[in-house]
């Protein structure tokens, strides 16, 4: 089910003609942005978990579908952290921004909620769509929503809203529906040359995607024990050669929390959670980057890092 809000969607061009466009992926916390974009994709680059604002970097991903004769889409997704309304510490502001500065200049918006369902923490994100920019509604979780009637009925109240370009309710889950989104997102691109190559997925490095798996890895295993606070930072990141392995990657990373209560919460009777903690997110890595992974990890407290605006540049947030 799909409602255009207009009946002049931009028109396609010729199948040997190059798409490639900036699309931005908001939304309060913990409406599948992440899952969206793993999705449209085609392969996991942002992390994912059910504690608010896994999500805290801009993350790139990349999406090409060629036409065969030379043509076809380039999609360059932006994922953003959720939009922070509920707190004001350094951290929250520099995630606040870099959701802020993923707004400007893209082609196209996609604005996540979930279906049936719009908060004042959605309303405070949509305040935020740019001007010059169309605005997708993307209506997730709709595998979630028992009545289905009262989508559209919601989804009435939800035009009085925004003067969104398409209504999209579906499921970041169904291939299909996530098939469907890209053909509906293709003709807002603009006709120009592809920024990357055809098989890319992400500008970002290994070494920033090792550190976010360790750290989805953290937050699966602590559950709502841990604070969001905490995170993790990638010491070393070194590649050789192996003659059994062919490939082999050694990395060491720093948990880094902010009493010495969750540093034993991290580690566990006998070290065994750390240890767990380790071993899935080698597993993972080993997956994702072909080669074999030795990881070592540590925990460091830094009392009140996250309101100290200093430390938090120094750990990598903008």
């Amino acid at each position: 089910m799909t409602e255009s809000a207009s009946e002049s969607a931009p028109a396609s061009s010729g199948p040997s003609r190059q798409r490639c466009g900036l699309i931005a992926i908001v939304g309060r916390p913990n409406v599948g942005k992440s899952t969206l974009l793993n999705a449209l994709v085609g392969q996991k680059i942002s992390i994912t978990s059910r504690k608010a604002q896994t999500t805290r970097h801009r993350i790139t991903g990349i999406r090409t579908l060629p036409d065969g004769q030379g043509g076809g889409t380039q999609f360059v997704f932006v994922d953003t952290p959720g939009f922070q309304t509920r707190h004001t510490a350094a951290l929250n502001k520099s995630l606040n921004k870099t959701v802020m500065g993923a707004l400007d200049g893209v082609d196209l918006v996609l604005f996540v909620v979930e279906a049936g369902k719009f908060s004042l923490a959605d309303a405070k994100v949509l305040a935020l769509m740019p001007k010059g920019a169309p605005v997708i509604l993307v209506a997730n979780k709709l595998d979630a929503v028992h009545r289905r009637a009262e989508v559209a009925h919601w989804l009435r109240d939800m035009q009085e809203r925004h003067a969104f370009a398409e209504y999209v309710p579906m499921s970041a889950k169904n291939p299909q529906e996530v098939a469907r989104l890209l053909d509906i997102c293709a003709p807002y691109l603009p006709e120009q040359p592809w920024w990357h190559d055809a098989d890319d997925l992400t500008d970002r490095s290994e070494k920033f995607l090792a550190g976010e798996i360790v750290r989805e890895k953290l937050f699966r295993l602590t559950g709502d024990e841990l604070p969001y606070t905490s995170t993790v930072v990638v010491e070393k990141f070194d590649e050789e050669k192996s003659r059994q392995y062919g490939r082999l990657v050694r990395i060491a990373a720093t948990i880094v929390v902010e009493r010495d209560s969750h540093k034993a919460m991290i580690i566990g009777e006998s070290g065994q959670r750390l240890k767990r903690i380790g071993t899935e997110a080698r597993l993972e890595l080993e997956k994702l980057l072909g080669c074999k992974v030795f990881i070592e990890l540590w925990i460091k407290v830094r009392s009140g890092w996250a309101d100290d605006e200093a430390r938090v540049r120094s750990f990598g947030y903008e």
